[in-house]
């Protein structure tokens, strides 16, 4: 008789702890709204936190901003205006004097949206400087003969002038003339990214 007893209180303990974890289970499953779909190709655009710069920065450094506006779906706000977001520099080059002109390429990763991080997967954005002219490589390193030729092409009669006063240090002065063009995005730069993939964002 006690046997039964207790084999029977097991089953009702064991009932009641089923029937505890179903209901949790359903309430958790309740609580969660159904998220609503961000579509692939919405753009996202952005304020950067921090200066970033092809001379400095490489590829693999993460980088932080603020969403610039709302996104909204269906009339409705899904990520609003400040929300943070993180991003990685996907390609970066700095600018030298041969091997050609400076590269910044940027992609988002991840954004927040009341408190809750999604992983984001969008485009690059970024910039690539135009090929610099020839008469880098053909000034650099040259002599004296070439000075008044830096100046020409710099711009005429007065640049000929300056050149041939330089051309015994072409190699600095080639420099100088053709620059060299680094990307800069100074902090508060506004950068636009396209969403890839659907992003589902639950509610609060």
């Amino acid at each position: 008789m006690k046997r039964t007893l207790k084999g029977k209180s097991l089953w009702v303990a064991t009932a009641a702890l089923l029937l505890a974890i179903s209901l949790i289970a359903g309430a958790t499953y309740v609580l969660r709204p159904e998220p609503v779909i961000v579509p692939a190709g919405t753009q996202l655009s952005i304020r950067l936190s921090q200066s970033l710069s092809s001379k400095t920065n490489e590829p693999g450094d993460d980088f932080t901003g603020v969403l610039d506006h709302d996104v909204t779906v269906d009339g409705k706000t899904v990520i609003p205006a400040g929300s943070e977001v993180s991003g990685e520099v996907v390609d970066a080059e700095a600018s030298g004097r041969l091997k050609g002109t400076g590269r910044l390429f940027l992609t988002l990763t991840e954004v927040e949206v009341d408190g809750e991080s999604y992983d984001v997967a969008t485009s690059t954005t970024g910039r690539r400087e135009g090929k610099k002219l020839k008469r880098n490589v053909i000034i650099v390193g040259a002599g004296t003969g070439l000075g008044a030729l830096i100046g020409g092409l710099a711009g005429g009669g007065q640049g000929a002038a300056i050149g041939a006063g330089v051309g015994a240090g072409s190699g600095t002065a080639a420099a100088a003339l053709t620059g060299q063009r680094d990307i800069r995005y100074p902090a508060e730069t506004r950068l636009r990214f396209t969403l890839k993939e659907d992003l589902p964002v639950y509610p609060e």
